[in-house]
């Protein structure tokens, strides 16, 4: 085994420049190195470029004869590595004849069980390069999993990969080591013997890097993907990237005019804007946009809820082209009951405060929807239960006496109250009815789509059954997306704070809905003066129009999923913050409306719904009620208590009683109850 330190500069990657013409990396005293912002350059990179002879092609029924390694940075190499290893058996003659190692040439040779720590040791910390490199990283990763040693994890660089990239068939006949090696005028010319080729290897390579850089692979980063099939003008774009940081927030890709195309949220905003100029990126439009974008304007954000509100108020503020999502929520459809002597069900655009039974609530509405379609799939689906009219005009209170009934009313499916069929009186027990549906147990109508999804399964009528199936589930995405806005926009304001995986707490103040603040506190400082001062400077909300929030729909399911996460704490909330126990947000768990439908099938329901079937009991499919505590925070409490809790352990940490709607009085920051007169916090308490 040899291990041999070396220094010989090549001539195309000088060791002070950057590969792909960013000029020269600064050294010296006084001046500070940078990494550009966005990763490492290839001329800092340590690679160990490795070259395997073997008893054959798999590591199966083969093994390894000879290892050679060559370790460079920058140009210059650092050292080289070379041993034979005994197989444990004779090396077949056709690889003896191929390579020149026999078998009593190996013979008395290290195993590779002895072998593969000094490699491994040799090339930590490094990325290792091969010519056709799943032979040879396949070979040592079995090896080492043979011998119970833990593969490091390794960035992989095939040569064959970037050569096909870089190196077209009108320039080589083939991508063979030893056709390049002399296309590239290698100082070493391949011999199948280990380091050998390592050596020839490291010039393929050093080549390669040179003609890649004008294609924007110039750092660590870009050879993950440089062997994509990406087009040289949008890979040329990927300079757009440099700069940013690594840091939650929303980016926009602007022209050269400046109009925002595209706004795009991201964990990680140099990692995520890469991407787009690799092969991860597969839409057309995408495409299309990155060829237009001149520019990326990050805004780094101090918490991924506030990242993720910022991308939909851009979006709905600008109406980037290649946004498709969030553009117009003002065109978000709902679904009313019109406040008349003999209501009905409509499709409307904006939530009015008219008919509510409190002054600033609006008579029934469940949604918004993401489309008029299935804004009417759900109307459609109250229509199949309920005998409420669909006629549009309005009706008087007293029928007029030349009316004459609609075809509906011949089917029993409506009471005719146009004709005085029905009076106001009967008619407003269906509208009783068809307003508890939606605003609070659904029962009625997941029951009568259950049977009829199962009567239509049972005679194979799977498309009409399937239609059905999504009928229902658009009422009860409606109903469910209202009962949860109804609970966020009726609460002035709610704090809540989550844990942060490295310490700190990540702290939201919710207003009608909207995020009127939001801020991360450091590990092991006091949050209660950051809590205090971000509710002083939280954002003015005006109360909205209930159900609807005071924010775009999306930003509203968005802080309310971020509330429901593990860890979460509220500290401070009015009284009322809870949903019905039987209503539509039972249904959000997967497999609820799937289990109403087994439901009626063993109960042999296959028949039409009828009145008696109406009554019968709702099948158990509603969790138990969760119950909403206010716990304290501490500095130094990393974990925090869960934001939904059981009642058993709302009572034993909040010290209060839960309601009849699963609710528990809100306590401070100090874990004080609040005033129930003022609903001040008592800090100071």
């Amino acid at each position: 085994m040899h291990l041999v330190p070396r220094s010989t500069p090549f001539a195309g990657l000088p060791g002070a420049t950057a590969v792909g013409g960013r000029g020269p990396v600064p050294s010296g005293p006084g001046v500070q190195l940078t990494l550009d912002a966005v990763g490492t350059p290839l001329a800092q990179v340590t690679f160990v470029v490795v070259d395997l002879e073997t008893t054959g092609g798999t590591p199966a029924t083969s093994a390894i004869t000879e290892i050679g390694a060559v370790k460079v940075r920058g140009g210059e190499v650092l050292g080289e590595f070379q041993t034979l290893v005994d197989p444990g058996g004779p090396v077949p003659a056709f690889i003896a004849a191929l390579t020149g190692i026999t078998t009593s040439m190996v013979r008395g040779a290290p195993r590779i069980g002895e072998v593969l720590p000094s490699f491994l040791e040799f090339a930590r910390g490094s990325v290792l390069v091969a010519h056709n490199a799943g032979f040879d990283i396949g070979f040592l990763k079995a090896a080492a999993a043979e011998h119970g040693y833990a593969w490091p994890a390794h960035q992989v660089v095939d040569t064959v990969a970037l050569a096909r990239r870089a190196v077209t068939r009108d320039e080589v006949p083939n991508h063979k080591l030893s056709t390049l090696a002399g296309y590239f005028r290698a100082t070493v010319t391949p011999d199948h013997r280990a380091l050998s080729d390592a050596r020839a290897t490291v010039d393929v390579l050093h080549a390669l890097l040179g003609r890649l850089g004008p294609l924007g692979v110039t750092h660590l980063e870009d050879l993950a993907t440089a062997a994509d099939p990406v087009p040289a003008a949008r890979r040329r774009k990927r300079h757009l990237a440099d700069g940013l940081p690594d840091a939650p927030g929303v980016y926009q890709f602007r022209d050269a005019r400046g109009e925002i195309l595209y706004v795009g949220t991201a964990t990680s905003l140099r990692t995520r804007v890469r991407s787009y100029f690799t092969a991860a990126e597969h839409r057309r439009r995408m495409n299309e946009m990155v060829g237009l974008a001149e520019q990326v304007v990050p805004i780094v954000c101090g918490t991924v809820l506030e990242a993720r509100v910022r991308e939909l108020r851009l979006i709905a503020e600008h109406s980037p082209r290649y946004n498709r999502r969030s553009r117009s929520p003002e065109r978000m459809p709902w679904v009313r009951l019109t406040v008349e002597p003999y209501p009905r069900l409509s499709v409307v655009r904006e939530v009015r405060a008219d008919g509510g039974p409190r002054p600033g609530e609006a008579e029934a509405h469940i949604g918004p929807f993401a489309s008029r379609a299935a804004a009417q799939q759900a109307l459609d689906a109250l229509h199949a239960t309920f005998p409420v009219r669909q006629c549009t005009p309005r009706l008087p209170r007293v029928a007029d006496p030349a009316a004459s009934p609609c075809a509906l009313a011949g089917m029993g499916r409506c009471g005719a109250p146009c004709t005085g069929g029905q009076d106001e009186q009967a008619y407003g027990e269906v509208v009783a009815a068809v307003r508890d549906a939606m605003l609070g147990d659904p029962g009625p109508v997941v029951r009568v789509h259950a049977a009829r999804i199962a009567a239509l399964t049972a005679a194979e009528r799977f498309e009409e059954a399937a239609a059905w199936r999504d009928q229902l589930a658009a009422f009860l995405r409606g109903a469910a997306r209202a009962q949860r806005s109804r609970r966020a926009a009726a609460h002035a304001q709610l704090v809540a704070a989550r844990p942060r995986d490295g310490g700190g707490w990540e702290v939201a103040v919710v207003r009608h809905g909207r995020l009127s603040s939001t801020t991360a506190t450091p590990p092991c400082a006091d949050p209660r003066p950051a809590i205090g001062a971000l509710v002083a400077t939280a954002e003015h909300v005006p109360a909205p129009v209930l159900p609807a929030s005071a924010a775009h729909p999306e930003e509203t399911d968005l802080v309310l999923d971020w509330l429901e996460q593990p860890g979460v704490r509220l500290v401070e909330v009015d009284e009322g913050w809870a949903c019905p126990v039987h209503g539509a947000e039972a249904f959000r768990t997967p497999g609820a409306t799937a289990a109403a439908v087994s439901a009626a099938q063993a109960a042999g329901d296959l028949a039409r719904t009828t009145t008696a079937a109406l009554d019968a009991p709702l099948p158990t499919l509603v969790p138990a009620p969760r119950t909403w505590g206010v716990a304290p925070l501490r500095a130094d409490d990393a974990e925090g208590g869960a934001g939904p809790f059981d009642e058993a352990d709302a009572l034993a940490r909040t010290a209060g009683t839960a309601g009849a709607e699963g609710w528990a009085p809100p306590h401070d920051v100090t874990g004080h109850p609040l005033d129930p007169a003022t609903r001040q916090r008592g800090v100071g308490a």
